[in-house]
């Protein structure tokens, strides 16, 4: 597995291995494309994931996943912080995350 020093490296290395869309997490599924596309549980894989973490902030904490749809045939990055930075997430969508 890549081995990425900052956040920023990790996504632009993995948008040249074609992971193009920013999705955005809600409550129940991902989203990209302004909503266009909502993904939900069932209708992703995580391919990759990577933890970062705040030198001196507790708040700098996140995880990057590299995450593939076939169904829409879409590949993208979701950026989500832990901790108490986190998102209010359904059951599924926590099992999935894990």
């Amino acid at each position: 597995m890549e081995n990425y020093d900052t956040l920023v490296e990790a996504i632009n290395g993995l948008k040249k291995q074609g992971y193009t869309e920013d999705f955005n997490l809600k409550q129940n599924c991902i989203e990209c494309r302004n909503g266009d596309y909502k993904i939900f549980h069932n209708e992703f894989h995580i391919d990759k994931f990577f933890r970062f973490e705040g030198n001196t902030d507790p708040a700098d904490e996140s995880i990057l996943y590299a995450i593939s749809s076939d169904k829409y045939k879409l590949k993208g990055v979701l950026v989500n912080g832990y901790g108490i930075s986190s998102e209010p997430l359904t059951n599924e969508m926590l099992d999935k995350l894990k």
